[in-house]
């Protein structure tokens, strides 16, 4: 690893920039993008350096206030800019960035897309040196010249050449195998590759010392390919890109994985074990903390209300509050008589005015909402203090703008639970509720039904001159009730009692010196929190002066707030360190500016770990205008404990504030180390004060019991105080786990036997009784076993050049999310308008760093959304939230996305590791292995069943043709319908045989053809290409059966149709006139060369005469057709079948399907291939029955065409293919009614075989089987059958259960032929079986009936042994119509005899079995069938060739595809497929292009979570885009080449890191 690693870092970094700089994947009709990523981090000229270098940090005070600002104040930048320096000498993180459709770029000037600037770089780093910017006409062909380099390699610079060519060429395989350890499956059924014919080959540069070698390879479309070393045809831009990803992947991580894994069905997942060298608490037990005595004072009131009622009649004149217009003047001033008056005026009428008098809506107790504006606090103000003197309970909550706001839902709930009827507010704002149109506020999603109640004075009635509202001394009753609202978004009520009012209050008097008549600036919400606390309950107790600064004329004018300090000479200021920022960026050198009339500055917000730089920055500027150092105040608060902790404002300005420098390693183990050796990697904290008075503080463990931690321990905080809220209103459960805890000491003794509140803050108590706030329990995040908190994570983030990106503080929102067992980090920022998509990128890239040098954690996703996106609170900051669940939902809708799951996801299960097989001799007993059965079954025996088969006695189906024209002429054998379902042509038997001598004739004299000729048959579906079949058989062709092209996609149909004929060697080529006019168009000549076609001859034109003789074969073991298809591996593979197999095959379907001539079969399948062609073009002459043809094409012009077919013929069997169940089931669903209005009755369905080479798709077979219901469709009638290119058909068609059996069981009973398995164990080739709806579970349907003669048996497809029942393992045929061999042009089948004439390595050794390449496994089940036996089920789970193996254990596409499809509503399609060892996710998108981004996230997490893989590449592609060929499979080597090729025009490719 160590070697690994230095032969990474050794890496120049010319070669990361000629990696880095490649172009854009998607280029469709686009121009090509540039990407600058690490343009940032190339060595700057002195003086030149975008970054500047921390010696040039240091300004001098008299320049800029901002440069100090920016400079100086703030620590973290500094350390953020270190780590990022420090992460630049080990070694760049070459992070590929994702590719956009254009229509997705936010920006799209043309400097985003240049090559960048490298005339700064330092001496002989390339060729490129001195070259410049290109202007944009030479860019093009500038970025070709790049795109080469960064992947072949430059060999024009001395300095680059050896390590250059090691990115790219042939040496990708050596290193790929490197990075993840894979090792590859030994493919043993792959056909051979017969696609590769000649094409112009492309010379790939080689490092020296390799030889050169050309080898042709074929062209997808029209692009040019070249090779990586392991054969696999790439695309320059995507593979340059990938080769970028895994360069970047091979980084070690960190830390060092310890990976254990025991090879068993459980996949055991890395649990993280405690580092031995992790710090550990080594302090004593820490002591609960005293507050100074709360002093009484004589002349304090002795409730709130009396307070009020004491200044509104001794001074009322005496100004009270002081509301601003967003203009910053006076709008108006409340005195303490108009205070006092009108809430009298408030509690007489919501007392008596509400209701009737026998029946008031409100009685001493209830709760009542308050609704007011962030702009309107007089009117909060009397509405507060008249609920109070009304003995009613106020809720304040936010003005709800429009239904959807952030969070309303839960405000709504928390006032039903509260039991809210009636809400009070301004006229201004209930004249700005949404309304609808008959006036009415209409009720808000999950709020209880409202009586809006306006508190204006001139709305209420004047209560009679004997009322009086009764005025008590502070008791147990519940004054208000604070909302909270929750991690989880839940919103909880937080009461607190008159007696904890009165008590909170007086500290706050005592601790921060109140006195009567003082001015207090506020401009924080003063509807909660310390803005209720010091602007709205203290202030009335000590009759002072509050002048409160409205949030929108802080977004006016940030430096209101010290211009009504200095204009009111206000004494105090209550403030967050965001206001404190904007005044800094705000003030300009301001000359009037005087603070020196402040005593206290509180900073609400001080137990951030952010709020330090405000603070030291604000304090730098303004201590030259009077501001003294001593008078800034943090405090810590809590809705639960009120205000826990406040520094005390001083005269001593020689005392110094309490900091703390912790070592952050040290903060994420929960100890407190105060030298760090990582200078970098600390956090610096301001004190927060002592405890306030009266109340006792300790600090216990956050999780568990509350045990007290030691003295040099991180914990949570509690507070014993009467000053504290009580309860979460209504929920007993929570309250008594927060309210009412108890802590104990080490050995488990009760501390105190009053209760203590848990603050939600974690932190600990320093030298000279000083609180220290580290962090909140809302924020903690617990990530491998490490605590980290959302505000630090956000402190770094916003220290890598915010104000450029992303705007400041507010806009930057951390949560985590739980994937796979463990907490993952995820990061949103607003991206600002102006950013360019690289500046984005380049900071997201830059962020990443910072977090891990900073904080040694990663990051597992980073997104920017546009500008004013996000859900905001009220007051402009972020709802965390609604955040993280638009993200879990995908409603985000981010326009940039980086996953990191590579370098986050560390409890990864280790790559399996094979275990040794056991030997034969031990597990060998009769027909035992290992204890079990061996798993083997067969179909009856073709030998013993008697039956009065006609057609038996004749070795070839040309000779039963001939029969059966002699003795039934005029028996139908083919109907063919059309679109409409009217007969479009059929065929008796003696219409077939007349036509074929006809057919015979023409290949005999315009053909002039010898016996064994290959004759290809291009027909659409239908009548002709089954006379053409039988035509070569008389003249004694061997017909080769080809799919004609799409005329409307000549381009790319064509290329297939061409190379089938070229490989099968056809001598002549038989069609239709129609077809033969297409062959000879422009458009063919356009995507293939017409002049090397072999003859055509047209069988719309045939001779008159018959064949003097037909052609007998003289032995049925020559061949009889050669059978091509296309692999879903993208392999095209013919295979021969003789005369005895065909007659074996079409003998075992009639006994199987019970065919006769009085029968009639409805087959919907494309006649091309397989099984298809079998029951299209054989089946009928041989048994005799008639067959319906609908040409499956016909169906996307009536997608009913086949089931009403099926229902007019009245069809008993029917055959179909799962694309055409899939167009019925999508075309069909909300037509059922129309459908059966027509008459439509399948009622009569015995069997309905879905004809597939694949396991069985179940979810389609049931929605299928559940849609149709009603139309009569018996839910036992669907079932499949399954063949492969050895055995065309290998099972077919259940036998249908006799009705009474059917009854009994129930239709609502489990399909007998359906079983769960363990997912995770078929990744180690193992069968477990669970219940259905267990965790991991998959369901498999049996595949069909096994054919009469043919016998299976399961075999370890690596040592060819023969495996238990219910094992996994490749299934092996042995039959008389197993087909012969593959047809190759070379002649050279000794590879791939192995397929055809296996012998199993031990117990029967001397069968000779074909290999069909697919995994399965056998199960005895206990049905029986007709002679008694036990019923052995065939379940077939996927394809050996296009199985995956990743990280040692075997994952089949489907069900990867099938948990992405699952993940988000948009997601129509998906496929997969590897590229150098990293998974390639691709999503077909049915939404707005908006979506794409929204899709990264989800689908790597459900393929972490479900799959254990990390997926490395995730493509959003148009709907469509996915190849499908005839037969529903996807063709997913195709859509890799064309990926790697760029000719998907995808909207959106993320790398994930």
């Amino acid at each position: 690893m160590a070697a690994r690693t230095l032969s990474y870092l050794s890496l120049t970094l010319t070669t990361v920039t000629a990696i880095i700089y490649s172009s854009d994947i998607t280029q469709k009709g686009y121009e090509k993008k540039r990407s600058k990523l690490i343009g940032a981090f190339l060595p700057q000229a002195p003086g030149k350096g975008k970054y500047p270098s921390n010696q040039n940090n240091i300004c001098d005070t008299r320049s800029s206030n901002m440069s100090i600002l920016l400079c100086v104040a703030d620590v973290h930048t500094e350390a953020v800019q270190a780590a990022l320096a420090k992460q630049k000498e080990r070694g760049k993180m070459a992070v590929p960035m994702p590719s956009k459709r254009r229509s997705l770029v936010v920006q799209s000037s043309m400097d985003a897309y240049t090559p960048p600037d490298t005339s700064s770089g330092s001496e002989g780093e390339g060729s490129m040196q001195g070259e410049g910017t290109p202007t944009s006409s030479q860019g093009s062909i500038n970025m070709e010249n790049w795109i080469s380099r960064a992947i072949h390699g430059s060999t024009t610079s001395s300095t680059t050449s050896s390590s250059s060519t090691q990115s790219g060429g042939s040496g990708a395989a050596s290193r790929l195998a490197d990075v993840m350890g894979q090792t590859h499956l030994e493919n043993h059924s792959a056909p051979p590759d017969v696609t590769s014919y000649t094409t112009d080959s492309i010379q790939v540069e080689r490092p020296q010392g390799s030889t050169t070698t050309s080898r042709s390879t074929p062209k997808y479309g029209n692009a040019e390919l070249m090779e990586t070393g392991d054969g696999v045809p790439v695309g320059g831009r995507v593979s340059a890109k990938i080769q970028q990803l895994v360069n970047t992947l091979k980084r070690p991580k960190r830390p060092p994985l310890r990976e254990f894994f025991v090879d068993d069905f459980e996949e055991l997942l890395e649990v993280q074990q405690p580092d031995p060298n992790q710090p550990k608490a080594e302090g004593a037990q820490m002591l609960a903390l005293r507050g100074e005595q709360l002093g009484v004072v004589t002349n304090w009131p002795l409730s709130l209300e009396a307070a009020l009622q004491r200044w509104g009649t001794i001074s009322p004149k005496a100004p009270c509050l002081t509301t601003m217009d967003t203009n910053g003047k006076p709008l108006y001033i409340l005195t303490y008589g108009k205070l006092w008056t009108r809430s009298i005026k408030v509690a007489y009428n919501i007392l008596h005015k509400l209701g009737s008098k026998q029946e008031p809506m409100l009685r001493p107790g209830d709760r009542v909402a308050l609704v007011f504006p962030n702009n309107d606090p007089a009117a909060f103000m009397v509405a507060f203090y008249g609920c109070l003197l009304a003995e009613v309970v106020p809720v304040p909550i936010e003005v709800p703008l429009t239904r959807k706001d952030a969070g309303s839902q839960q405000i709504g709930f928390l006032l039903g639970s509260c039991g809210v009827t009636v809400a009070l507010t301004s006229d201004a704002c209930h004249k700005g509720l949404p309304k609808s149109p008959t006036g009415e506020i209409p009720q808000f999603k999950g709020w209880p039904k409202l009586m809006w109640f306006v508190t204006e004075s001139k709305h209420l009635s004047k209560p009679p001159r004997d009322w009086f509202p009764h005025i008590k001394d502070a008791n147990n009753e519940t004054a208000y009730i604070e909302y909270k609202t929750c991690k989880d978004g839940s919103v909880l009520g937080v009461t607190v009692m008159r007696i904890a009012l009165l008590t909170h209050c007086q500290t706050l008097t005592q601790s921060c010196g109140y006195t009567e008549a003082e001015t207090i600036v506020n401009v924080l919400d003063f509807k909660k929190d310390v803005g209720l606390w010091h602007g709205i309950l203290t202030s009335v107790m000590n009759m002072m002066h509050v002048i409160s600064i409205p949030y929108s004329l802080m977004k006016v004018n940030p430096l209101s707030w010290i211009q009504k300090v200095c204009q009111y000479k206000a004494k105090v200021a209550c403030v967050k360190s965001r206001d404190m920022h904007w005044a800094l960026v705000a003030h300009r050198d301001q000359r009037d500016i005087n603070l020196s009339s402040l005593r206290m500055l509180v900073v609400a917000d001080g137990a951030n770990p952010w709020s330090i730089s405000s603070c030291d920055a604000f304090l730098n500027v303004f201590q030259s205008k009077g501001l003294k150092p001593e008078v800034i105040c943090p405090c810590a608060s809590s809705p639960e404990a009120l205000t826990v902790a406040i520094r005390r404002p001083t005269d001593d300005s020689n005392q110094t504030p309490g900091r703390g420098v912790l070592s952050m390693q040290g903060l994420s183990h929960g100890v407190i180390r105060v030298d760090s050796e990582e200078k970098l990697s600390v956090l610096t904290l301001q004190d927060v004060g002592t405890v306030m008075p009266g109340a006792l503080m300790c600090v216990v463990k956050p999780d568990g019991v509350p045990q007290l931690c030691k003295t040099d321990e991180i914990g949570e905080l509690c507070v014993g105080s009467i000053a504290t809220g009580t309860s979460y209103y209504g929920l007993s459960g929570m309250t008594k786990n927060t309210f009412e805890v108890f802590p104990m000491n080490s050995v488990g003794a009760l501390i105190s036997e009053y209760p203590f509140t848990r603050t939600g803050l974690l932190g600990f108590v320093g030298p000279g009784g000083l609180c220290f706030i580290a962090g909140k329990m809302d924020g903690l995040m617990v990530v491998g076993g490490r605590r980290h908190n959302a505000d630090d994570i956000v402190a770094t983030a916003l220290a890598v050049e915010p104000m450029k990106f992303v705007y400041r503080g507010r806009w930057i929102a951390v949560f985590s999310i739980s994937v796979l067992h463990d907490e993952r980090i995820v990061v949103v920022a607003e991206q600002r308008p102006d950013s360019t998509e690289e500046d984005s990128f380049q900071w997201m890239s830059r962020v990443l760093q910072a977090i891990d040098g900073i904080h040694q954690v990663g990051v597992y996703c980073l997104a920017l959304v546009p500008s004013n996106t996000l859900p905001k609170t009220p007051l402009g900051g972020i709802h965390l939230s609604e955040t993280k669940q638009l993200f879990l939902e995908g409603s985000l809708h981010p326009c940039n996305v980086l996953m990191c799951p590579h370098t986050c996801v560390t409890n990864l299960p280790k790559p399996r590791q094979k275990q040794p097989e056991i030997g034969p001799a031990s597990v060998m007993v009769g027909n035992l292995v290992s204890g079990k059965r061996i798993a083997q079954a067969s179909g009856r025996d073709l030998g013993q069943m008697e039956d009065n088969d006609q057609a038996r006695k004749f070795l070839f189906l040309s000779e039963v043709l001939q029969w059966r024209a002699q003795t039934t002429p005029d028996h139908v054998l083919y109907t063919l319908l059309n679109c409409r379902g009217t007969i479009a042509s059929s065929l008796t038997c003696v219409q077939l045989h007349k036509r074929a001598e006809k057919i015979a004739t023409m290949l005999a004299e315009r053909g002039h053809l010898q016996d064994g000729d290959h004759v290809a048959l291009v027909y659409p579906p239908g009548i002709d290409l089954i006379a053409a079949f039988y035509g070569c058989l008389y003249a004694g062709c061997v017909p080769i059966t080809v799919r004609p092209p799409h005329p409307q996609n000549i381009a790319t149909t064509l290329p297939t149709v061409k190379m089938i004929v070229e490989v099968s060697r056809s001598a002549c080529m038989m069609t239709t006139a129609v077809i033969c006019k297409l062959l000879r168009s422009k458009e063919a000549s356009a995507a293939v060369d017409v002049r090397t076609w072999p003859p055509v001859l047209d069988t719309d034109d045939l001779p008159k005469k018959k064949p003097p003789l037909l052609y007998k074969p003289s032995n049925p073991d020559t061949l009889a057709y050669l059978d091509f298809s296309v692999s879903t591996t993208g392999m095209l593979a013919g295979v021969k079948m003789s005369h005895t197999a065909t007659s074996a095959f079409c003998r075992s379907i009639k006994l199987q399907c019970e065919l006769y001539p009085s029968r009639e079969v409805a087959i919907c399948l494309d006649p091309y291939c397989g099984l298809g062609f079998v029951l299209w073009c054989l089946c009928s002459v041989y048994s005799g029955h008639q067959s319906i043809l609908i040409p499956p094409s016909e169906l996307e012009v009536n997608p009913a065409l086949w089931l009403l077919a099926v229902s007019q013929y009245k069809v008993r069997d029917t055959f179909c293919s799962y694309s055409v169940m899939e167009l019925c089931t999508k075309g069909l669903g909300l037509q059922t009614e129309s459908l059966k209005s027509r008459g439509l009755d399948l009622s009569r369905v015995r069997t309905c075989v879905v004809v597939a080479e694949e396991r069985p798709r179940i979810a389609l077979t049931q929605s299928f089987s559940k849609l149709f219901k009603d139309l009569g469709l018996h839910p036992r009638a669907v079932s499949t059958s399954f063949g492969c290119r050895v055995n065309l058909a290998i099972c077919l068609q259940l036998e249908h259960q006799p009705w009474h059996v059917v009854i009994l069981q129930g239709t609502s009973g489990p399909d007998p032929t359906t079983v769960y398995v363990d997912m995770r164990a078929l990744r180690h080739d193992r069968v477990r079986l669970v219940e259905r709806g267990s965790p991991h579970s998959l369901p498999l349907m049996e595949s069909g009936k096994i054919l009469p003669g043919v016998r299976i048996i399961i075999a370890n497809p690596e040592t060819k042994g023969p495996l238990g029942d219910s094992h996994l393992g490749e299934i092996w045929v042995c039959s008389g119509h197993n087909a012969s061999g593959y047809f190759t042009v070379y002649g050279d089948e000794a590879l791939q005899s192995d397929h055809f004439t296996s012998r199993l390595s031990f117990g029967d050794t001397q069968t000779i079995w074909a290999r069909t390449g697919y995994l399965g496994f056998l199960r005895r089940t206990q049905l029986t069938d007709a002679s008694g036996e036990r019923h052995d089920a065939l379940y077939v789970v996927g394809a050996l060739d296009e199985a995956m193996e990743l990280r040692g254990m075997r994952y089949h596409p489907i069900d990867i595809e099938t948990s992405v499809i699952r993940t988000h509503k948009s997601i129509t399609e998906c496929a997969v497929f590897t590229w150098t060892n990293l998974l390639v996710v691709v999503v077909e998108l049915d939404g707005s292009e908006q979506e794409a981004l929204d899709l990264v996230p989800l689908v790597t997490n459900v393929v972490l979570e479900e799959h254990y893989l990390i997926v490395g590449v995730v493509v959003v592609v148009d709907i469509g885009v996915i190849p499908i060929n005839s037969r529903g499979e996807k063709q997913r080597m195709h859509l890799r080449d064309g990926f790697l090729a760029d000719q998907l025009d995808p909207i959106y490719v993320a790398y994930n890191m």
